[in-house]
């Protein structure tokens, strides 16, 4: 992740965060407290999408949300009998991952991994299920796959994520 810091002389300061999906955050913090929160379209980091204004007590609940105070998400270990050792996991696809622009069958998720594809929900919204081998891969898609946890990790550091 990528943060810049700049003072607004007279308002407050500003800070624009590029996350490491890429997508375009600005958050300006009022010299009386209000916050605003600014996010870009990921493919043109000119246009806002949204926009929203918090007070300063809002903003610290929020934060604290987002911080994990208010809910500490559960380990999914203690889930995992349930399934035995199944797990199902939502990951969005890194901007230069090596399976972006591939298909299913191209990188062969099922024989390399043991990892089933069970839907794509596609950049712009549009939703996959069952998607067969020919259905290609793409940066910001959302993959929801299924398998033993220790797969699921090798497959996203492998081809899901730019650490590949």
């Amino acid at each position: 992740m990528n943060i810049r810091e700049s003072e607004l002389p007279g308002i407050g300061y500003k800070f624009e965060i590029i996350t490491k999906n890429q997508d375009k955050l600005v958050i300006v913090i009022h010299d009386d407290g209000r916050r605003e929160i600014y996010h870009f379209d990921s493919d043109d980091h000119d246009e806002v999408v949204s926009s929203a204004t918090f007070s300063d007590a809002e903003a610290r609940q929020i934060a604290g949300i987002l911080g994990g105070m208010a809910y500490n998400p559960k380990a999914l270990e203690k889930i995992d009998f349930a399934f035995d050792d199944l797990v199902i996991e939502w990951y969005q696809v890194e901007p230069g991952a090596p399976a972006v622009n591939k298909t299913i069958g191209e990188v062969d998720i099922r024989s390399n991994f043991g990892v089933n594809v069970i839907a794509i929900r596609e950049k712009h919204t549009k939703k996959t299920h069952n998607p067969g081998p020919d259905t290609v891969i793409e940066a910001g898609d959302i993959l929801i796959i299924s398998g033993e946890r220790t797969q699921l990790k090798e497959l996203i550091k492998n081809l899901l994520s730019n650490e590949g």
